[in-house]
């Protein structure tokens, strides 16, 4: 193996954030801007993000909430629902308010009971985006209570994503946060118009990570961590180089309150720490040169954007010292600890 000892990349972006908003935006976005150039932001606030207004308000938030001298874009997205208006789309994204629009299934994850339950429903807003190049971020699960939990993104890929691929070819698609060797292969054997977000930390853990030895909230997230099988899956998609995997932190932070209760709120905060945790991955399956393709090159080509212009550096040394939460004023949120020690610093 290879010996590293500082790796320079271009600044990277993140393709899939959750800053939410208020006290938690305000806490939280450093740890992304203090890495990051840009990042699609989520929509899916207490009401979502659903109109062109809507998208522009909360970028101006976003904003203002930024630390002085921080450079980072925020990149924003609509939710989609069953009455999204076509040209409402098509306007915030020809004034350069929206980058994407997400995609919920109704019931699949935190804060999206707004999603869709009926996708011919929402047909025209996919044919709209189609034609003018506007890409669609999908959150790949199924929500039928008799589809197996660690089933409903397989299943999501024969129910949904084939017959909506099939029927829209021209639709640019973002599968995100993929968990599964199915969806790699998917991924892998589609052709043109989808590419795959992963998180850090499904590079990191496995079903065994919540469960095994006692149950671990702060490493549930949605989808779910699988087997060590797809784990690993995910690890050669990253650090294959192949241009339709990119960085999507999915960095999803919730206070320890909400985490640590009998119904466990989803998410992973993984802002602070993700390119020490990635550095690692890398390293460890010699693909450290292969790490700035998946943080920095493949995401802007798929979404038509050019890769930043600015470095950074990652140099090797005693192990990092992350805090183990972040102080918002809602309380605590718990930073993802990989389980191993981060010897990559960002310079």
């Amino acid at each position: 193996m290879a010996e590293h000892t500082s790796l320079t990349l271009r600044r990277p972006d993140d393709w899939h954030l959750h800053l939410r908003d208020g006290a938690m935006l305000r806490a939280v976005l450093p740890e992304t801007a203090r890495h990051f150039a840009r990042a699609i932001v989520m929509p899916n606030l207490v009401p979502p993000v659903v109109t062109g207004a809507d998208a522009a308000a909360y970028r101006d938030r976003i904003m203002a909430a930024l630390p002085a001298g921080a450079d980072f874009t925020p990149l924003m997205t609509l939710y989609l629902t069953e009455d999204t208006d076509p040209d409402d789309v098509a306007a915030a994204h020809a004034a350069g308010i929206v980058t994407a629009v997400k995609l919920y299934p109704a019931g699949a994850t935190t804060n999206s009971a707004s999603g869709v339950r009926d996708f011919d429903r929402v047909r025209p807003v996919l044919d709209r985006m189609a034609e003018i190049g506007l890409p669609l971020c999908i959150h790949g699960e199924v929500t039928d209570h008799a589809v197996d939990i660690f089933d409903r993104e397989a299943v999501f890929i024969d129910r949904i994503l084939t017959p909506l691929r099939r029927r829209n070819p021209d639709l640019r698609v973002v599968m995100e946060h993929v968990t599964t060797e199915d969806a790699v292969d998917y991924v892998r054997d589609a052709g043109r118009n989808l590419a795959a977000t992963i998180t850090t930390h499904h590079l990191i853990i496995n079903r065994n990570h919540i469960l095994a030895g006692g149950i671990r909230p702060h490493f549930y997230c949605l989808p779910v961590a699988k087997r060590e099988t797809h784990r690993v899956a995910l690890v050669q998609a990253a650090i294959s180089g192949d241009k339709r995997f990119f960085l999507g932190t999915d960095s999803a932070p919730h206070t320890d309150a909400a985490k640590l209760q009998p119904c466990g709120c989803a998410g992973v905060f993984s802002a602070t720490n993700t390119l020490s945790c990635l550095a690692e991955v890398f390293e460890a399956a010699d693909a450290l040169p292969r790490l700035e393709a998946f943080t920095s090159l493949n995401g802007p080509a798929f979404y038509g954007l050019p890769a930043n212009t600015a470095t950074i550096t990652l140099t090797k040394g005693a192990p990092l010292v992350t805090p183990a939460t972040i102080a918002t004023d809602d309380g605590p949120v718990t930073v993802f600890d990989p389980g191993f020690p981060l010897h990559w610093h960002v310079a």
